[in-house]
């Protein structure tokens, strides 16, 4: 059974993700839902519907992990790991930004 800790990584996120839900052949599908996804956190954050005493149905936090759980089975699909390429794209981003 696969579960997740308290604190995970995204390279942990990834796996258990792919455990549980990879289809090579959905890219497209994990796309369409990942941008439905961004529409409905565009919503919640207009708004400003936050998580209150553990209920996160219809908040940002609800929105903002589903927009996480799609990108993750996406770069699953394409096989990329999210936690090298935010590294690698951070160091572009010092030299462009000075940062």
């Amino acid at each position: 059974m696969n579960t997740l800790g308290t604190n995970i990584t995204l390279n942990e996120l990834q796996e258990y993700l792919k455990n549980k839900d990879y289809n090579p052949d959905a890219a497209m599908a994990y796309f369409y839902k990942l941008i439905e996804e961004v529409g409905e956190l565009a919503e919640v954050m207009r708004k400003n519907k936050r998580q209150g005493d553990g209920e996160i149905k219809g908040t940002i936090e609800e929105e903002l992990s589903d927009v996480l759980y799609y990108t993750a089975c996406i770069a699953n699909i394409f096989q990329i790991n999210l936690e090298d390429s935010f590294k690698q794209k951070e160091e572009l981003n010092k030299v462009k930004w000075g940062k």
